[in-house]
């Protein structure tokens, strides 16, 4: 029998594996839906009670402009220094991640926990970590900027691992041919493959821990994020518009900037870095 008559015989139980692959699915959805009380006339019924809150869009409270602005930029110095503090550990732990530089029992042990410990950590929001640590240290940036960290910390150093894992090996081998010891292949056969991916991860991430530094405001982790929440619970709409209005232009300038500069170095001045992309 040849190929076509294979892939002819292989049609019919392709389309019933398909068939049963999309009713399963269907069955799954409408199970869902049972299960989640969708109710869209909800929308429609209950929208005069959210009048309160769109009417303030159009009168802003702007007299805690000042304040906003003050706090926008606590809330970024929160989501810089949890990135800062996060990049040295996971630099080195990524190396300890990466399972081609990790070849002997003990080596893969470590690489075994290195890599467990972050998926572990990865696992649990940050909005999770900013209620342990608020419970542990109290309220305020503090707090915030752990939370930031140590998620950072484990997601940092997930991509860069799988970063160092798919570098060409040909630099290292011409490089211990020579003679070079293991400390020589990595300072000339490994980082220069990753220094452009690595400050394009970091600045990836600088970005999402500033749209994260205003969430885990919420549950008092500091910053823009708390005050927010605060005015929300006191139905104080006219200010908080404010602070989300301010929070919308910070989180828009720092993804334009951040894709600007990612994208600059991901061409390398004008040559895009073959296999990396966010």
């Amino acid at each position: 029998m040849n190929d076509n008559n294979k892939i002819q015989g292989r049609g019919p139980w392709l389309f019933l594996r398909n068939l049963v692959i999309a009713a399963l699915f269907l069955a799954a959805f409408v199970y869902a839906l049972t299960r989640i009380n969708l109710d869209l006339t909800l929308l429609v019924k209950n929208f005069s009670s959210t009048v309160k809150l769109w009417s303030a869009f159009a009168k802003p409270d702007w007299s805690v402009l000042g304040e906003g602005v003050t706090l926008l930029i606590k809330t970024l110095y929160m989501a810089f220094m949890a990135t800062a503090l996060a990049l040295p550990f996971a630099i080195v732990l990524s190396f300890l991640g990466a399972k081609n530089l990790m070849n002997s029992p003990i080596a893969r042990a470590i690489y075994t926990f290195v890599r467990g410990f972050a998926s572990i950590i990865r696992s649990i929001q940050p909005i999770i970590w900013a209620i342990i640590f608020v419970v542990w240290v109290r309220t305020g940036p503090f707090p915030g900027v752990l939370a930031l960290w140590i998620h950072s910390v484990a997601d940092m150093t997930k991509l860069f691992s799988e970063r160092v894992e798919s570098i060409d090996v040909g630099p290292m081998e011409a490089i211990e041919a020579t003679g070079a010891g293991r400390t020589l292949v990595l300072i000339y056969g490994v980082i220069p493959q990753i220094i452009n991916p690595y400050l394009s991860f970091t600045l990836y991430r600088l970005d999402i821990n500033v749209r994260m530094a205003t969430i885990i405001g919420i549950v008092g982790g500091g910053g823009i994020g708390m005050r927010l929440y605060s005015y929300i619970r006191k139905w104080n709409f006219p200010k908080a518009v404010v602070m989300t209005i301010l929070i919308i232009i910070m989180v828009w300038g720092i993804d334009y900037l951040s894709s600007r500069l990612r994208e600059r170095i991901e061409t390398g001045g004008g040559e895009k870095t073959e296999g990396f992309s966010i």
